[in-house]
């Protein structure tokens, strides 16, 4: 960035009056809803003012270019705000933001990508950060452009520890293209925030962090322009002394405003007393960036090459995903790969030998990859898969669940599922992911039983929109599929049957195998099952396994390694919920597992081979 000049008093004076105009907007628009964040919109209109019309370069009439500078507004309550900039720009009209929160604007009560300018849904507070972190890393390593990102922060938000882990990953990784805003208003929702105005300790936190932090007065434009204006080889942070509610008399500074609009007569006065303010209406122009970002194209990317397994061998899944990852980074180079300081057990890697300049070590931060997954997607700059072991992605569910409303296209593979992986014992497996994952709206959850079957998931979830998990297991199973097999999203596989067959059993990954070993000793005593493979757990292939069913008297039993909650078997229940004369058996995890070796444990918790046999016979029986 070139040295600092200082803007004229007329660019200063514009700046101040851009604030207000801001202020002006913030208020009306919640005001007209009835509900919003006025205060937390007022501290921060400087620091919009200046970032938008004086440091940012971008196009203000197409948001989306991946040529503009980024703007994540962590503080998502702040959206009034956010849409009064994009107004003040020229790209919404005026009048659009009195409509703020109405079932037929596109004005949310805070920000949704279904705005053009919106590239990350925030309003869970503590994730806007670790976005930007992966927008900045994509900014710098991936497309090497120039454009920067800005993120702004309030001070009540710092409190969350996802905060502090996108802090540590710009810090190790030198983003020095991303610079961080803290609105420092001092008062939070019910309280004041814990430091309230020590702006000295929210330096010396950043610092620690590996940032460079400059203490301003976040109400002088003059002091905002210089700070913007200083470039360091590290992130920067902003941190900026500011008055909640700023601008309105009688309520600036004082507790108890947190989002609540102000009365229609109380507003008008406010807004008066703003207005007279105003030096001038003229607006200042967006600046446009410099066009040097890759053009970038992630649609339909396919394996080079089919895989190359044997029916026979043995290979763990989880060995699968990672050679099959490597394989597909050979096929784009916007495939990149996230992992937690567990790339040795995802076999993530591989990947990284591979294609060493696009793995991202996230270390043992789990919600932040998820966030940075998150960031690095965003206007189709990369197609991210993140890895680590099933059981920590639910400590990510927030962010999961924020991505699925930022309309992310994320990836995201988790190994050692169940109480298959052994020795580990219970805090190491996971027994709710699949729970979790089907819950997440349009998420596609995969759940492959062999090498085969893995390396398509991958390749599927690469041109999949939405959140696609692929669950993975840690023992090595015997390889069922040829290499030439077609595998679809939400279409499952019989993988045995016969005329016979007296019940359907739906197993996947370990218990797949173990219906195929049970399949083997229930032929001893001349009774036939079909085994059928779900491949996605959602959307699930509701056709084949009611005709499955109906060749077997109605009967399907579904077996597990995960809590009967959520799972296989209440997934495969609501599929054929209503159903003349289908039943559903389940077979699943029914308390907290222990360690042991995984053939123990599978017989511990009733779902290996010699539990599929007794539950079929009593099923036969029965009947």
């Amino acid at each position: 960035m070139e040295g600092y000049h200082k803007p004229d008093q007329q660019k200063l004076q514009a700046l101040k009056d851009t604030a207000n105009r801001l202020r002006i907007s913030s208020i009306q628009a919640t005001t007209a809803a009835g509900s919003g964040h006025p205060t937390s919109c007022c501290s921060a209109a400087e620091i919009m003012a200046v970032l938008f019309f004086h440091t940012m370069r971008y196009k203000a009439l197409d948001p989306r270019n991946p040529h503009n500078d980024r703007f994540v507004l962590s503080k998502g309550h702040a959206a009034p705000i956010l849409y009064a900039v994009w107004a003040e720009a020229g790209f919404l009209p005026e009048t659009e933001l009195l409509n703020l929160r109405k079932i037929s604007s596109d004005l949310d009560g805070h920000p949704v990508p279904k705005q053009a300018f919106t590239d990350v849904a925030t309003g869970s507070l503590g994730q806007g950060l670790g976005a930007a972190c992966g927008m900045a890393y994509t900014g710098k390593y991936f497309d090497k452009a120039s454009y920067r990102v800005y993120c702004m922060l309030g001070d009540g938000e710092v409190s969350e520890g996802s905060v502090w882990e996108a802090m540590a990953f710009a810090g190790i990784y030198k983003l020095d293209n991303l610079v961080a805003i803290f609105d420092v208003n001092r008062l939070g929702q019910s309280d004041p925030a814990p430091l309230q105005h020590q702006l000295d300790v929210y330096q010396k936190r950043c610092e620690a962090f590996g940032w460079h932090a400059i203490i301003v007065d976040g109400h002088s434009v003059e002091e905002l322009c210089k700070a913007f204006g200083q470039a360091k080889h590290q992130p920067t942070a902003i941190i900026a002394k500011t008055f909640k509610g700023r601008g309105i008399t009688g309520i600036e500074d004082k507790e108890s405003w947190h989002g609540k609009p102000l009365p229609k007569n109380m507003a008008d006065q406010i807004i008066q007393e703003i207005y007279s303010q105003i030096q001038s209406k003229k607006k200042i122009l967006a600046t446009p960036p410099q066009e040097d970002a890759p053009s970038v194209d992630i649609a339909n990317i396919r394996m080079p090459t089919p895989p190359s397994y044997k029916v026979g061998d043995k290979i763990a899944t989880r060995k699968a995903y990672g050679q099959a990852l490597a394989k597909l980074g050979h096929a784009s180079d916007r495939i990149i790969a996230l992992d937690g300081d567990t790339k040795n057990s995802t076999f993530s890697d591989i990947f990284k030998k591979e294609h060493p300049d696009r793995f991202i070590e996230c270390y043992i931060a789990e919600q932040n990859m998820v966030s940075i997954a998150v960031g690095c997607a965003t206007r189709n700059r990369t197609v991210p898969f993140c890895s680590t072991f099933a059981a920590f992605f639910t400590r990510a569910f927030d962010q999961i669940r924020m991505a699925a409303i930022s309309e992310s296209n994320i990836n995201l593979c988790g190994s050692h599922c169940g109480v298959s992986i052994g020795e580990d014992g219970p805090s190491q497996m996971a027994l709710e992911d699949l729970a979790m994952f089907r819950s997440i709206p349009m998420s596609t959850v995969f759940y492959p039983s062999d090498g085969v079957a893995t390396e398509k998931a991958v390749e599927l979830a690469a041109n999949t929109k939405g959140i696609c998990f692929i669950r993975t297991s840690r023992p090595e199973n015997a390889i069922i599929y040829s290499n030439n097999e077609d595998f679809q999203v939400g279409q499952a596989k019989v993988v045995l049957k016969s005329k016979d067959d007296q019940v359907t059993v739906i197993g996947a990954g370990v218990t797949l195998h173990e219906a195929l070993a049970a399949a083997e000793l229930l032929k001893k005593e001349k009774i036939s099952i079909r085994v059928l493979d779900p491949f996605t757990i959602k959307p699930l292939d509701r056709k084949l396994i009611l005709e499955c069913a109906r060749a077997t008297k109605g009967r399907i039993l579904t077996v597990e390694d995960h809590y009967y909650e959520g799972g296989i078997g209440e997934a495969v229940s609501a599929a054929v919920v209503g159903e003349p004369g289908v039943t559903v058996t389940r077979l699943a995890v029914s308390q907290v597992p222990r360690s042991g070796k995984p053939a123990e444990l599978l017989k511990m918790f009733g779902i290996d081979k010699d539990a599929i046999v007794q539950a079929v016979k009593g099923l036969v029986t029965k009947g």
